[in-house]
């Protein structure tokens, strides 16, 4: 029997596990992104606009925020998981399953996003909030609507790379219980020596991915053709 058909006769066997795992990964990553854009984008603006010669210049608020992204940018996402393990018992009260996934996910994911967002605002002319600024415009209203206007199509792309990450956080999550396509490859493929399961869950996870990637693409096409 070759590959092929052995594959093509343990599909209808292993397709629910596969689906329940990519439908776990998704759920991970959707709340992960969304907690990362609610907390990561208004970190990132703070970033920019409390730095010297920002709109509100604060150093020392800026330095402390900056501490606090790096610290969280530095330590291993699969460290990070372990080291919140309370913090995710408290908020969700388990440590085990996609739900409480979301916590380390989201904790690893801000600092990322932020930094992105920093950098993308960076990259708006100067010249165009000086001239907001010049005409009396409030500085809120400066930030939504020059600045964050301005670096949408770099927004975007930021978000993207976040959620790329996500999906490969997500992987790491099942190694410790966390659910998910990782939690599939460990479990059926790995502990298990099911060649078939580990080769599909790399093939799904490559979709996410590519799926993810392309549409954001598209999206950024047409934000930076407006």
């Amino acid at each position: 029997m070759t590959w092929l058909s052995e594959l093509t006769e343990r599909l209808p066997e292993m397709w629910p596990v596969l689906l329940f795992g990519t439908l776990d990964t998704l759920y991970m990553v959707l709340w992960a992104t969304i907690f990362s854009i609610l907390v990561g984008l208004p970190l990132g603006v703070l970033l920019v606009t409390t730095d010297r010669g920002g709109l509100t210049p604060a150093p020392v608020l800026r330095a402390v925020l900056s501490a606090v992204v790096n610290i969280g940018r530095s330590l291993p996402f699969i460290v990070l998981m372990v080291a919140v393990l309370a913090l995710t018992r408290l908020l969700t009260g388990t440590t085990i399953g996609p739900t409480a996934a979301v916590v380390p996910l989201s904790i690893g994911a801000i600092p990322f996003f932020a930094r992105l967002v920093e950098t993308s605002l960076r990259e708006v002319d100067r010249g165009v909030v000086e001239a907001a600024h010049a005409m009396g415009t409030r500085k809120l209203t400066i930030v939504g609507k020059v600045l964050l206007p301005e670096a949408l199509p770099g927004l975007v792309a930021g978000l993207v790379m976040t959620i790329v990450a996500l999906v490969s956080y997500s992987a790491m999550a099942g190694a410790i219980g966390g659910g998910g396509l990782g939690d599939v490859a460990i479990r059926k493929g790995y502990q298990q020596f099911d060649d078939y399961y580990l080769w599909a869950t790399v093939v799904l996870l490559v979709i996410v991915v590519q799926a993810a990637q392309s549409l954001g693409d598209l999206l950024i096409r047409r934000l930076s053709h407006r």
